[in-house]
């Protein structure tokens, strides 16, 4: 028998191609820093103590009540994906009133806190 996981929009994954995208992004990233920013859908009645919950986690470094399509997005860094991995499946899943989130891992920063990024200087010859 096949075990599926849904994903957004009734999409589902298989299990084995679920561990399959979890090997490349582990070893794509390994243990090397993460950045990441990461929506949350909550109920909004709570939307301040969420928000106020979310932005107690150290790894978090800012954290915005927005509107639109999401409630709430945070800017966060860990040590690893493993961290940024345990952070969405274990301490979310603790917090009430998040029905959803997405998580965005950044792949190239070009400017972060009003500073433009400097590219890496090719060596010398």
């Amino acid at each position: 028998m096949r075990s599926w996981t849904p994903r957004k929009g009734g999409v589902y994954m298989e299990e084995k191609d679920k561990k399959e995208y979890e090997e490349v992004i582990s070893t794509y990233y390994g243990d090397e820093q993460v950045a990441a920013l990461v929506t949350f859908k909550i109920d909004t009645k709570g939307s301040d103590q969420v928000a106020q919950k979310i932005a107690s986690f150290d790894h978090i470094e800012d954290v915005f009540l927005v509107t639109g399509d999401t409630d709430i997005i945070a800017k966060a860094r860990f040590p690893s994906y493993a961290a940024l991995k345990k952070f969405i499946v274990d301490d979310v899943a603790e917090i009430d009133g998040v029905k959803e989130t997405k998580t965005f891992m950044v792949v190239t920063t070009f400017k972060e806190r009003g500073k433009i990024a400097q590219e890496e200087e090719e060596p010398k010859k």
